[in-house]
């Protein structure tokens, strides 16, 4: 099972996804590719594998990927050899995507693999206070930037299984604890 977390940048993705990864025996991560720079905080190959510009070129060249967009101007995209060595191997994924490519991995792999979609939602307002106070301090106008598709992300929302408010880590890893049991018996 292929669970998508989504939402806008800063939402909690990460966050959420690394609590079900520690709390969870059977739950593992499915990095993207991207060719942005890594943060303060970043794992290369856990929180992203990092490669160049040319290389991410070479990856859609060559087919490689399932997916893949431009987001805050660096590409991301998902592996199609990563994705399915982990889907082979019986543990419940967990993918932080945005909405863009929460509806093209869904179109692609719905008819092969069981995909769950959660959106976690944020208030604007919030949103700025999160990005305000991240790690890796984002500048203004990279704030502006994710603040600016906000509105474009919220709405996609009509396209996932499960939106929840994010607005307290350990109640809304309760209740996608929940969905993923819930969801695992379908």
């Amino acid at each position: 099972m292929l669970v998508i977390l989504s939402g806008v940048a800063g939402a909690g993705k990460d966050t959420i996804k690394k609590e079900l990864i520690k709390r969870i025996p059977v739950v593992d991560t499915l990095p993207s590719f991207t060719d942005r720079p890594p943060r303060p905080g970043d794992v290369p190959g856990e929180t992203y594998n990092f490669v160049s510009t040319e290389e991410f070129q070479e990856m859609i060249e060559n087919k490689q990927l399932y997916e893949y967009n431009v987001h805050h101007n660096h590409f991301y995209g998902t592996s199609k050899k990563i994705l399915n060595q982990k889907l082979n191997s019986g543990k419940i994924i967990v993918k932080d995507i945005e909405v863009n490519g929460t509806e093209n991995l869904v179109n692609i792999l719905k008819e092969d693999v069981k995909v769950v979609t959660i959106f976690l939602k944020v208030e604007k307002e919030e949103l700025r206070k999160r990005l305000e106070h991240r790690i890796d301090k984002p500048s203004e106008e990279e704030i502006q930037l994710r603040l600016d598709r906000f509105d474009y992300e919220v709405s996609k929302i009509g396209m996932y299984d499960y939106v929840i408010k994010n607005d307290n880590i350990e109640k809304t890893y309760q209740i996608i604890r929940t969905i993923i049991e819930y969801e695992s018996k379908k």
